[in-house]
């Protein structure tokens, strides 16, 4: 029997083992009477069995789905046939050795994209409501294997299972359709995209290049590569042309410096950090002088006025930096909170982070997963040092979670000013820093006072308030009494060092276009 074959059976015997998990939770419990116990331990079971081999193998493979190179619609090694290791953040042991592209890899599925993009290609040739089809066709097949996704999802990122189940959710709403008038597509596409949402991420940077008829060379982030590369496996089964997707596994200053500055490619579509989208913004120009789009970092400010209902926002408020272990680009890392309320705000705060479950991603009560590699944990643990050192009170947390792997407990910190370094640099952690405001014209300016302008939110039971600092924040995504509340519809992006152009609704589809006008000379009037 062969590995596929062994698979399937593997994830048969997980979903009856799922559905009758009540049942067999019961008998134990009457058998040895450790009901909580048993099913955790089921749970994570019958979440993990399918990618057994995933753990045992170097070369893990389910059904279609390769730790390779996809170019042309075909799973390859790479032309050094060197690879990478991506692990298990969980507990720092290895997934699987990954093909680690470079510049001549980039070479091989730029060639593809073009002969996918040439005027007499099927992809050019195909209309829009044939390439809607297969949008769809895609989705569907994200929707079929959403359990895989999302259990690949939180073995190579971290983050626990019922949210990765959230975002593969979300993934299958960015089937975005358009209709132009005389725009064209831009063509040949660099995508680089980063860790912390990958499958998410994924169709974010697909959508508009299958929706506007441009191609793909798409870089995951080397911590995580898996997501991307099953759903390259997706994108062939849906019958999408070869060349129109390709996913180049490697790292930034060998991958990511081919694509930014090769001269084929026109267009490059990049995730992640203000330092890197620098360099990639200098690659573009001295290349070709590509277009370029940017969702970099951000310091968003959470403001939180005296007369909301504490009960509601405390745990919202906490959500909004906590969120995927505080590896999220537009978290609320500066939670202002008006000084009538300050100090209960504070002692509520506290508490509820004591209470938040961190551990294993696949246990169902599991609200905090762990960061994704050493480095980032170093990072952050470095910075809860740099709070304590600059006068910042540690209310909670502050040091690492459990024996294994690259937990970090959640952290609180009270009495934080503007100048500390936890309130000007972006930390990517569970750290919640709670600043002190008087009046709303204070706070529009300390709000405003950062080099980045990703997002913003505010809390207020007066309209009028919320509105004029709504209008007022510089911030692309502004969220009134809620946080984090992105819409497939509306744009996402930033201002300043948080990034250039949107994501998103129609103006995520017009950065894979271009604009022809075309006059033509008419015959004199008889």
């Amino acid at each position: 029997m062969d590995q596929s074959a062994r698979a399937r059976l593997m994830h048969k015997l997980a979903d009856l083992i799922d559905r009758d998990s009540d049942i067999i939770a019961n008998v134990e419990s009457l058998d040895n009477g450790n009901l909580l116990k048993w099913r955790n331990s089921m749970f994570f079971f019958v979440q993990c069995c399918f990618v057994i081999m995933l753990v045992m193998q170097t070369n893990f493979t389910v059904g279609q789905f390769q730790v390779m190179l996809f170019i042309n619609n075909e799973f390859v090694e790479s032309v050094t046939k060197k690879t990478f290791v991506t692990s298990n953040p969980a507990n720092g042991k290895k997934l699987a050795d990954v093909a680690e592209g470079d510049k001549d890899d980039v070479n091989l599925a730029v060639e593809a994209a073009k002969k996918a993009f040439k005027r007499s290609s099927e992809w050019r040739n195909m209309d829009q409501s044939a390439r809607a089809r297969l949008m769809h066709k895609l989705a569907d097949l994200i929707d079929r294997d959403s359990d895989i996704i999302a259990n690949v999802e939180s073995l190579d990122n971290g983050k626990p299972f019922k949210m990765a189940k959230l975002d593969v959710y979300f993934v299958q709403c960015c089937s975005l359709l358009c209709c132009y008038v005389r725009k064209e597509p831009i063509g040949v596409c660099g995508q680089i995209i980063p860790w912390n949402y990958p499958a998410l991420m994924v169709v974010f940077k697909l959508a508009p290049i299958l929706a506007t008829g441009c191609v793909s060379i798409l870089k995951p982030a080397e911590q995580t590569p898996l997501s991307a590369l099953y759903i390259a496996s997706l994108v062939k089964e849906a019958g999408i042309p070869a060349g129109v997707v390709n996913v180049i596994t490697g790292y930034g200053p060998t991958a990511g410096a081919a694509i930014a500055s090769h001269p084929d490619i026109r267009k490059v579509a990049f995730t992640g950090s203000t330092e890197v989208g620098k360099l990639i913004m200098e690659a573009a120009a001295k290349s070709n002088l590509k277009k370029v789009s940017l969702e970099l970092g951000g310091k968003s400010p959470l403001v939180i006025f005296d007369d909301v209902n504490l009960d509601e926002v405390v745990p919202l408020a906490q959500d909004a930096i906590f969120t995927n272990s505080g590896q999220i680009c537009c978290g609320g890392s500066r939670t202002f909170v008006q000084e009538r309320i300050y100090d209960e705000f504070v002692k509520r705060t506290v508490e509820n982070a004591k209470k938040r479950k961190v551990g294993c991603p696949f246990k169902e009560d599991t609200v905090q997963g762990p960061q994704v590699d050493q480095d980032t944990f170093d990072k952050i643990l470095k910075y809860i040092d740099y709070g304590k050192e600059d006068g910042a009170k540690l209310e909670a947390g502050g040091k690492r979670w459990g024996n294994e792997g690259f937990y970090i407990e959640p952290t609180v910190f009270s009495n934080v000013t503007d100048d500390m370094r936890i309130a000007q640099d972006e930390i990517f952690g569970p750290v919640q820093s709670i600043l002190k405001f008087k009046t709303i014209d204070e706070v529009i300016e300390r709000a405003n006072n950062t080099t980045y302008g990703l997002a913003a939110g505010v809390f207020t039971n007066d309209i009028n308030k919320a509105l004029t600092f709504a209008n007022a924040v510089e911030a692309g995504s502004v969220w009134v009494n809620c946080y984090n509340a992105t819409n497939v519809c509306s744009p996402f992006g930033g201002y300043k060092q948080s990034g250039i152009g949107r994501e998103l609704g129609e103006e995520g589809i017009n950065l894979y276009l271009e604009t022809k006008a075309v006059s033509i000379k008419l015959p004199a009037k008889n």
